[in-house]
């Protein structure tokens, strides 16, 4: 078997349908579906039996995709979240770009499902993020991490000890081996239900804890933020006004110096005096963004 999509879960009968759905709909056909649930109580249980997936006892995210992987058979292991949303042919032009280019470890760009100029700006803030770390820090979230499976195994999976970025700590760990690349040929689409549930700025500023926790301190062992998996209602939202879009423009032109920097710099320029000038001052304009957002959420 070609690849194995694994989905940790725990109460998800109102989404976990969806993406079953657009699984069902994927052009490529060789995989399996392998559903870790961690206890489910709303139905999410009968819904695998009913659809036909895999289903295996799941827990906490780390363990929930370690026990969904320990049954996969698929050379390739899609881990996916879910509340994430790919198109058709995901599943096709990330095998086809990944066995194409040799790579072993990926990711991809995400856009909200939500039209909101703020939603907008937070996960292409998030994107930006992934994009300029690489290789210098790479990370990739849970919901968007697809590796060979004998690299999977070689690293030891996910480290179920930790509370916190388990995904960007395997990662890092896998990238020891094979480095992470963002897949240029597809994307998917996530649901906002994490930043409406927290409110936008309570999450962005956790996630700024968390970082700077594993900057300073290592991986996160204890629980330092408030974090629950699993969904409930939803906070007050953030409107948008001309700051945002200052934002967003300002943000749009970094990705464009982004890009253009990349296409100038030849694949033999990557250890340059001027590549390392040239990334240092992208990432100081990129830390610039960052507080004007962090800025803006706070007012």
């Amino acid at each position: 078997m070609k690849a194995s999509v694994i989905i940790p879960a725990l109460n998800e009968s109102k989404l976990l349908p969806g993406l079953l759905d657009r699984l069902d709909r994927q052009t490529f056909r060789d995989f399996e579906v392998v559903v870790a649930d961690a206890g489910s109580s709303d139905g999410t249980r009968e819904i695998c039996k009913s659809r036909g997936v895999v289903l295996t006892d799941g827990g906490m995210p780390a363990v929930g995709r370690n026990r969904g992987a320990a049954l996969a058979r698929g050379e390739w292991l899609f881990f996916l979240d879910a509340d994430v949303m790919p198109p058709p042919d995901f599943l096709a032009k990330a095998l086809g770009e990944m066995t194409a280019e040799g790579i072993r470890l990926a990711t991809c760009s995400f856009e909200p499902d939500s039209d909101r100029p703020l939603d907008q700006l937070l996960f292409e803030l998030a994107n930006l993020y992934v994009r300029l770390s690489l290789k210098s820090d790479p990370h990739a979230g849970g919901f968007a991490i697809f590796v060979d499976h004998t690299l999977f195994d070689r690293v030891g999976g996910f480290d179920e000890q930790l509370r916190l970025a388990e995904d960007h700590d395997f990662v890092k760990r896998a990238a020891r081996y094979a480095p992470l690349h963002l897949l240029q040929s597809t994307s998917i689409r996530m649901s906002v239900r994490r930043l409406e549930k927290d409110g936008r700025f309570s999450y962005s500023a956790k996630c700024i804890q968390v970082e700077l926790y594993r900057l300073f301190k290592g991986e996160i062992t204890e629980d330092i933020v408030d974090y629950q998996f699993g969904y409930g209602e939803s906070n007050r939202d953030v409107g948008a006004d001309e700051a945002l879009k200052r934002l967003s423009d300002r943000i749009a032109a970094w990705k464009r110096q982004h890009a253009e920097t990349i296409r100038r710099v030849s694949h033999d320029m990557q250890d340059s005096p001027e590549l390392t000038a040239t990334l240092a001052e992208l990432r100081r304009t990129f830390n610039t963004l960052k507080d004007a957002v962090q800025s803006y959420l706070s007012r």
